[in-house]
């Protein structure tokens, strides 16, 4: 068996959506951490396949130290070339760790809700098949930091996804959200659908029936490439290290709604 994804939350009864789903599809295990509420991030990931930090409240401008210190620990998976996926708020985090602003939009727009992306052609290269829209709950964006890869571009916020590294993935949507997560959001964060620009809550609903089926796929098929992300190995006294090929496991068959298996607890709503 692989080792653990390591999986950051920032909510106390926060989950890790569909992304958990897919991962245990696969017979990978998760280690599910929360700094805010006392777990420690490893100093090395040496023990784990990989990362992702997920969304949340917080801001990645946040003066908080416990936000100062998840956009700190980023280069660990950077410097140790482990597979690195940053969800909303990580995909922010990522931005800040690389250097790039992560701004508010300057007529206040909030994208919440189903907008269009348009892949690029490297975003191409990592997933054939691309939704014509993705589920959003934020209202900051981020710039292309230096020598990254621009995988999806958008309206109101241009850069939706990008690569850094071979290894390092940014994305502002939420392919992970479940149908669970959304009815939360949607009653728990309702102010947010009044921001302009935002979506009202029937065509969150609307557009789940739309665009679900291709979301699904498309996250399925991206795990499936950054899991292949190349890991390094030590090489042996006197000999020159080559890189393995993870072997990983064909994926079972999803749940329809993506959510099976998930704890039905209230999360906190990330707002950025």
């Amino acid at each position: 068996m692989r080792p653990p994804i390591l999986i950051v939350l920032h909510g106390e009864l926060s989950t890790p959506g569909r992304v958990a789903v897919q991962l245990r599809n696969r017979d990978i295990p998760l280690d599910v951490r929360r700094p805010r509420f006392g777990d420690h991030l490893p100093k090395t990931l040496d023990e784990h396949s990989g990362a992702v930090i997920f969304g949340g409240p917080q801001s990645a401008n946040d003066d908080d130290e416990i936000v100062k210190r998840e956009i700190e620990w980023i280069g660990v998976a950077l410097k140790e070339r482990k597979p690195y996926l940053g969800i909303c708020l990580g995909a922010q985090m990522l931005a800040k760790h690389l250097g790039a602003r992560v701004y508010k939009h300057p007529d206040g727009h909030a994208e919440v809700g189903y907008y269009p992306v348009r892949p690029t052609a490297a975003g191409r290269a990592v997933c054939k098949d691309w939704p014509d829209h993705v589920y959003q709950w934020h209202r900051e964006g981020f710039d292309l930091p230096h020598q990254a890869t621009m995988l999806a571009e958008g309206d109101s916020f241009p850069v939706q996804a990008f690569s850094y590294g071979g290894t390092a993935y940014a994305l502002q949507f939420h392919m992970d959200v479940t149908h669970a997560t959304m009815c939360r959001w949607t009653t728990r964060g309702h102010e947010r659908m009044t921001l302009p620009n935002a979506k009202p809550r029937e065509m969150h609903f609307e557009g789940r029936l739309m665009h679900d089926p291709a979301c699904r796929a498309w996250l399925s098929e991206f795990l499936d490439h950054w899991l292949k992300t190349p890991e390094p190995v030590k090489p042996a006294k006197g000999k020159t290290a080559k890189l393995a090929k993870p072997m990983i496991a064909a994926p079972k068959p999803a749940r329809a709604n993506g959510g099976g298996g998930q704890r039905r607890a209230i999360s906190s709503v990330s707002t950025r």
